[in-house]
């Protein structure tokens, strides 16, 4: 494509996500403001913004590529990906809400009642953040590199420059806006040149062809226990993500926050669509993308490839636009998710510290960007699903369902999990894809179950320390009642 309208629409999307953010800046005012929008976003605007958010960089990008290079098996991505919104709507979207609490540390500190917890799930959370965002730097750098020919840190710079700057100006409530917007600009970024893909090729004949690539996924050959460990990341691992769940801090009330994941349930289900379609397309009209180990960029690539002239060029503006819209709202999700966590426990809250801890969220991970390499997407984000359903999904799912949780099983489940699966994702980077064990390219089937088993039988030997209030927290989490967290 023409590389002058890759960078129009690049800047396009940038300028109109940082316009939207100053005008959050207009009506945010107070913490609550900035930590969770203080509790008025309605059901819609907060699906859209999930929406926005959750589709990440491996959903744009990577499960098309992933399409691609397998065929069905990748279907598990988008299958996962959307059930674990299930998950969420049963067992912890209403309960979580009326833990009143502004960040998952608050939740677990005032649940077991013990700072130490909080220290550690602090931890976790922000680790859990950093691992999430360099994979959207990644494919920022892919997508600049691929369509303007520019240096591949341009790409992770310039989202980190527009993520601070809405992040900074409004918080939350700032973000709810940008995110709902960014949403439906990557719907529309898919759809538009699907159709005009499906009607171009219609009565084409073209025979499928599937291209005799090596998987540089990153992840073991597909067979039944990679899918099993796979779903068990995927369906968990959305449980913990750190930026999906301070948004149901954000509703009203629990209804609310239901119907708010029964919106994104639908939402997901309509675009989840369109990228396996760009997959299916790629392996039947461009299959050399895959061979020459451009799978992650044939969503970028496709509409000039099959229409070519300007209205190509017209089509692939769109598309790169809507991926930079995904990278841009899930960075910020994660950015706003991370700086209410290092504000509170570090800066001492308050809207500066907020300011302060955003800027050192975003600039973290945009240090190990660009200096490292990046894997396939939907591969190296699945991994992250995969570290989080070990860590934060096993203390949010005891902490709202199980009576005889204590701070002590609570910290050993969660550092078990943290060994155990980053444990798997280092020996996964020095041993390579070719050379790692199918069991640790996709560690969430057995060290999902080690961290709930770690945390029980801790749990059980420790009945001493099950908080005093834990009847009092176990009753409001359960029934609609004053938030559990005074409101700051």
């Amino acid at each position: 494509m023409n590389p002058a309208v890759a960078v129009v629409a690049v800047v396009v999307v940038s300028v109109a996500t940082a316009v939207i953010g100053f005008y959050g800046l207009r009506i945010s005012r107070t913490t609550g403001d900035f930590y969770v929008a203080s509790r008025t976003v309605r059901p819609w605007w907060n699906a859209s913004a999930i929406g926005g958010e959750y589709l990440s960089a491996a959903s744009f990008l990577g499960v098309a590529g992933l399409v691609l290079l397998s065929g069905t098996d990748a279907l598990w991505f988008p299958v996962g990906y959307t059930a674990g919104y299930l998950m969420l709507l049963l067992f912890v979207a209403a309960p979580l809400r009326r833990s009143g609490a502004y960040t998952i540390p608050d939740f677990t500190e005032a649940r077991l009642d013990s700072r130490a917890v909080r220290r550690v799930t602090s931890l976790v959370v922000v680790v859990v953040g950093w691992l999430y965002i360099v994979p959207q730097l990644h494919g920022a750098a892919l997508t600049i590199r691929i369509t303007t020919g520019l240096p591949a840190w341009v790409g992770s710079l310039a989202v980190v420059i527009v993520v601070c700057l809405t992040v900074v100006a409004g918080g939350m409530r700032s973000i709810t806006f940008v995110q709902a917007f960014q949403f439906w600009l990557k719907l529309t970024a898919l759809a538009v040149p699907v159709l005009f893909i499906v009607f171009t090729l219609t009565g084409s004949g073209t025979a499928a062809v599937a291209p005799a690539v090596v998987n540089p996924t990153g992840m073991a050959p597909a067979g039944a226990y990679q899918n099993i460990s796979l779903l068990v990341a995927l369906l968990f691992g959305t449980l913990g993500l750190p930026h999906v769940l301070v948004r149901f801090y954000t509703n009203p009330d629990g209804s609310s926050a239901r119907r708010t994941t029964l919106i994104v349930l639908g939402l997901l289900s309509v675009f989840y669509l369109f990228p396996t379609v760009y997959g299916l397309a790629g392996r039947m009209f461009a299959p050399e993308l895959a061979r020459s180990g451009q799978a992650d960029a044939v969503v970028l690539l496709l509409p000039g490839h099959l229409i070519g002239g300007t209205a190509g060029d017209l089509l692939s503006a769109l598309v790169v636009a809507g991926a930079f819209a995904a990278f841009l709202s899930t960075t910020s999700g994660l950015v706003v998710s991370l700086a209410g966590v290092i504000s509170q426990d570090v800066l001492g809250g308050g809207v500066r510290g907020f300011r302060l801890a955003a800027v050192f969220s975003a600039v973290v991970p945009l240090g190990f960007a660009v200096t490292t390499d990046s894997l396939a997407l939907a591969g190296s984000v699945g991994l992250v699903f995969a570290f989080t359903a070990s860590t934060v999904c096993p203390v949010l799912l005891l902490g709202i369902w199980w009576r005889g949780l204590t701070d002590t099983g609570a910290i050993a489940g969660m550092v078990t999990g943290a060994v155990l699966c980053g444990g798997a994702m280092v020996c996964g980077a020095v041993l390579g894809a070719g050379g790692i064990p199918f069991w640790l390219a996709q560690p969430a089937a057995w060290t999902v179950p080690a961290a709930f088993a770690v945390m029980v039988l801790v749990s059980r030997a420790t009945k001493d320390r099950i908080p005093r209030t834990m009847p009092r927290v176990m009753t409001r989490l359960h029934t609609p009642e004053r938030p559990l967290v005074t409101e700051r």
